[in-house]
């Protein structure tokens, strides 16, 4: 297990459409662990594997409500409402913007032991944190909801106390 660098916008795999993952073996328990530190350690609720440079399709999310949750070859089959949020991406770091998300979303995947999965969740971080990595696995990042660079906001890092500031804590 380990911390691995978070590719940042601009690298060619954050852009490409992941691959399914057709068996969960040691090497996927592996990136799974990995990505779980690397995602703790940037600090972040949720990382794809492309943006640790491995273009499958699988996704870590941890918030404090709905706790650890690794995600393999996850898709949203329903989606509805909308709400407008402040968003942020460790693969663009130092800016935020406000974007369109789901009020409500389910998703079906396999966990890391190969069982189906479907979790649904409604005007909560985990909803939007699920719709911000399976647009990562699909070559999407949030700013592609922007219609202009103009409207990133620049975040400056809390240097107080040495705690994350609250727009760190709402990375996806």
């Amino acid at each position: 297990m380990g911390i691995v660098p978070i590719r940042i916008a601009g690298d060619p795999v954050l852009r490409e459409k992941a691959k399914r993952v057709r068996k969960i073996d040691a090497s996927i328990q592996r990136l799974i662990d990995d990505m779980i530190d690397t995602m703790r350690a940037a600090p972040g609720v949720g990382l794809a594997a492309p943006q640790i440079g491995v273009s499958l399709r699988v996704v870590v999310i941890e918030t404090p409500d709905d706790g650890l949750i690794p995600l393999i070859n996850p898709e949203v089959v329903k989606h509805s409402g909308e709400r407008r949020l402040v968003e942020g991406c460790l693969s663009v770091p130092g800016y935020q913007a406000e974007i369109n998300r789901s009020r409500q979303v389910t998703v079906k995947a396999l966990d890391r032991e190969g069982k189906e999965v479907r979790i649904k969740a409604v005007d909560s971080l985990l909803a939007q944190a699920l719709e911000h990595e399976i647009d990562h696995i699909n070559g999407i990042l949030y700013i592609d909801y922007l219609e202009s660079a103009d409207e990133l906001i620049p975040v400056r890092p809390s240097i107080d106390d040495g705690a994350p500031s609250e727009a760190e804590v709402s990375l996806v």
